[in-house]
């Protein structure tokens, strides 16, 4: 199953794609390839960190999915504030070489969006999941379990997106956000839950598998 409605570079990108290339040909035509492979460089980088590839969507409903590309840094009980209930939290952290487009995890209804200003400590630190500016989004699977999943802001990451609001059907693996250069991703999910990944693993948005909530 497929679902990717939009293009293989973040929408977000295309300024940036557009201003580091366009200068990186524009010193190369007026001097030389030494002098503009710097600029070569930083267009490479910008061009790779907004890629925005396709990825198969698995047909289970009962599992939940990675909402971002990066590295497993947290699996544990906690407090969801969100909703204020004990759940298992599960966080990816994304560095800036990992695509930082925003999926949703699972198939349900937005029951809440809620924004929170805050710091911007490094997102691998504990504390940046209370701390730091974050934006979170409550869903209401189809089997009637609610679930959390946060966008927190990074050392360097200035710019959280997020595109859904309440009443609105997210559909797993539908682009939902984005984060610009660097951050993580908290998801609550009842105490139910199996968790399907282990600290230190590197997971792939929507693709890889969580957990799962039967």
């Amino acid at each position: 199953m497929k679902h990717y409605p939009h293009p293989s570079f973040a929408k977000e990108g295309w300024p940036f794609i557009a201003i580091s290339v366009g200068l990186a040909l524009l010193i190369l035509w007026l001097t030389n390839l030494i002098a503009a492979l710097p600029f070569i460089l930083i267009a490479a980088f910008v061009v790779q960190f907004f890629r925005d590839p396709p990825r198969t969507i698995p047909e289970d409903a009962n599992v939940i999915l990675s909402p971002a590309d990066g590295k497993i840094i947290c699996i544990e009980q906690a407090h969801d504030v969100y909703q204020d209930v004990q759940a298992l939290k599960i966080s990816v952290f994304m560095n800036v070489f990992n695509v930082h487009s925003n999926r949703a995890p699972a198939d349900g209804e937005v029951l809440d969006v809620q924004y929170f200003a805050g710091k911007f400590v490094n997102a691998d630190f504990d504390k940046a999941s209370t701390e730091n500016e974050r934006n979170a989004v409550i869903l209401r699977m189809s089997n009637g379990q609610r679930i959390t999943f946060v966008q927190v802001a990074g050392l360097i990451a200035r710019r959280i997106l997020c595109y859904t609001k309440p009443g609105e059907w997210l559909k797993r693996g539908e682009r939902y956000g984005f984060i610009r250069f660097g951050s993580r991703v908290d998801v609550y999910l009842p105490l139910n839950a199996t968790p399907l990944v282990s600290i230190g693993q590197k997971v792939k948005a929507t693709e890889t598998i969580l957990a799962r909530i039967d």
